[in-house]
Order: C-alpha cells, then sequence, then structure tokens
C-alpha cells in the first residue's frame, strides 16, 4: 500500500549512520552479530525455561514472555537497519514507516507493563510469600500477560493515528534509523500538537504509571529485606529480585536520559547513541543477566548441557 497526498506520493530516507560512511561495515557488522545474538540468545532462555520442570514458576512465565518480547521488539527495527548499510538505501514509504511506529510503540508498551508485573511478582514473592502461590495462580499470571501484550497494542493507537494523520513533504530525511516519533514529529509540514499531546498522554498513561507501581514495589521489598535480621536471609531475599532490579534501573536509566533530559543537553549523536543502547543493547543483555545471576536458570543449564554433550 503506497499513501498519496493529492498528486504526490510521501516517502522517508532513514539517514541512519551516513556520517560514518567509513564505519559503514563494522556498524553492519555490529549490528547484524547484535541482532543474532539477542535473538539466539533470547531463544535459547525461552526453550530452557519452557522445557525445565525445574522452572516452572511464575517468574519464569513472565521472563519467557520478556525473552519473547526482546526479539520482537528487536525485529522491528533491526532488519531494515541493517538491509541500510548493505543496500545503502534508506527509502521507506509512509505506510511502512506508521507500521514500523505501531509495533515499536506497542512493544515498547509492553516491556514497561510486563517489567511492572515482574515488580509485582518479586513484592508478592518477598513480602507476601504465603500469599504468593494463591494469587499467582496459573490462570492470573496469563491474565497478566495477556493483559500486558494488549495493552501495548491499546496504548501505540493513540500516538500512531496522530502521527499518520499529520502532513509531509514527498520526501523527509529521518535523521535517525528507524520512524522515531518524534523524529517524525519534527518533519512534519501540519499542525503537531495533536502529535505531542499524544506523547504526553502515553508518557503519563504507560511510562509514569509503570515506573510508579514499580518504584512502589521495591520501596516495600527493599523495606521488607532491611527487616530481615540474619545477613544470609537478606542475601537470599535480594537475590530473588537481583536480575530484575538490574534489569529494570538500567531499562529507566536510558529512558529517563534520553527522553526527560532538556534536548539542548542531548547531542544528536549521543541521542543516536543512547537510543542504541536502550533498542538494540538491553533485549541483548536481558538473557544474559537473567541467566547468569540467576542460580536456578544456571542449574538447568548444566542439567540440559550434560544430557546434549556425553561424558
Amino acid at each position: 500500500m503506497v499513501l498519496t497526498y493529492g498528486n504526490y506520493t510521501v516517502q522517508f530516507i532513514i539517514v541512519g549512520f551516513s556520517d560514518s560512511a567509513e564505519l559503514r561495515i563494522p556498524l553492519f557488522l555490529f549490528f547484524l552479530c547484535v541482532y543474532i545474538l539477542t535473538v539466539l540468545g533470547n531463544l535459547v532462555l525461552i526453550l530452557l525455561i519452557c522445557f525445565s520442570n525445574t522452572l516452572y514458576r511464575p517468574m519464569y512465565f513472565f521472563l519467557c514472555n520478556l525473552s519473547s518480547l526482546d526479539i520482537v521488539y528487536t525485529t522491528v527495527t533491526s532488519p531494515k537497519l541493517i538491509s541500510i548499510f548493505t543496500t545503502n538505501n534508506g527509502i521507506i514509504s509512509l505506510t511502512e514507516c506508521i507500521t514500523q511506529l505501531f509495533f515499536f510503540v506497542s512493544f515498547w508498551n509492553t516491556e514497561y507493563f510486563l517489567l511492572t508485573v515482574m515488580s509485582y511478582d518479586r513484592y508478592l514473592a518477598i513480602c507476601r510469600p504465603l500469599h504468593y502461590t494463591l494469587i499467582m495462580s496459573r490462570k492470573a499470571c496469563t491474565v497478566a500477560v495477556a493483559g500486558t501484550w494488549l495493552g501495548g497494542m491499546l496504548g501505540s493507537i493513540a500516538p500512531t493515528t496522530t502521527t499518520f494523520m499529520a502532513t509531509y513533504r514527498a520526501s523527509n530525511e529521518l535523521n535517525h534509523f528507524f520512524c522515531d516519533i518524534k523524529v517524525l514529529e519534527k518533519v512534519a509540514i501540519s499542525d503537531t500538537t495533536s502529535i505531542r499531546n499524544a506523547i504526553l498522554l502515553h508518557g503519563l498513561l504507560c511510562v509514569t504509571t509503570s515506573f510508579i507501581f514499580t518504584l512502589i514495589s521495591y520501596i516495600y521489598i527493599i523495606s521488607t529485606i532491611l527487616k530481615i535480621q540474619s545477613r544470609a536471609g537478606k542475601y537470599k531475599a535480594f537475590s530473588t529480585c537481583a536480575s530484575h532490579l538490574s534489569v529494570v534501573t538500567t531499562f529507566y536509566i536510558l529512558l529517563f536520559d534520553l527522553y526527560f533530559r532538556p534536548k539542548a543537553t542531548v547531542s544528536l549523536k549521543e541521542g543516536k547513541v543512547l537510543t542504541v543502547l536502550y533498542v538494540y543493547i538491553i533485549p541483548l543483555l536481558n538473557p544474559v543477566v537473567y541467566s547468569f545471576r540467576n542460580k536456578d536458570v544456571k542449574e538447568a543449564m548444566k542439567k540440559v548441557f550434560k544430557k546434549v554433550v556425553p561424558k
């Protein structure tokens, strides 16, 4: 489908990293390797959780969904970026651009919501252990996960629709490496008030709400851990949420640094680097963090390795 305004067709040119022509091949290899490792790493973790009896718990059910999310999240932008390096052609139609934006924002929202649900799961495990199995039943976990995916889709409708309804020139340069909503807002030639309002509403309903609920969960978690008398008990309690806490902390630090710092203090190159960390590196590191900082996952990996590799 090609969208036309009057007698002209709207298209965008994703600039990517064209200002670093000498780094084209190294950047191509870097993003290709990151994408392949992200898919393989998260896929291994998914298979490990699905086929290991010791990981049949709510926490790992959520982790399995997080890994699935990381795969589709990076797939929204990585193939197009890699193709730009190989063909040196960053042309993308408005329909393709808005489709990419819709799925990017949808999976972005889902990540907020899923990390929030995982925070609540850790809160119940540490602060209300006697009620944990009752509250976190299989049905409750399934409904919670389905809600995060559905909520992510619904939360992307307003930003995507307002961006789609804006007017653009026939050819527009996007000085970025994917169709980011703020970049699209800059190149629109019509009034962008509706886009800014949609971004603000999205930030309040999705980002801020998720952050507040996650923060409240960890305030209760830390308060409960500090009340534990023995050092071993504190360490055991903290170890159950250490992996998730490290992921959440990195996620929100990069998010707020990228989108909530004054624009004047963020250079174009710095913004691209932060976006690369946020969009590509976090999904790559998630399976690493949850594997190396989680005793149950490491034990499950050892068992699988022993079965696969004969003595």
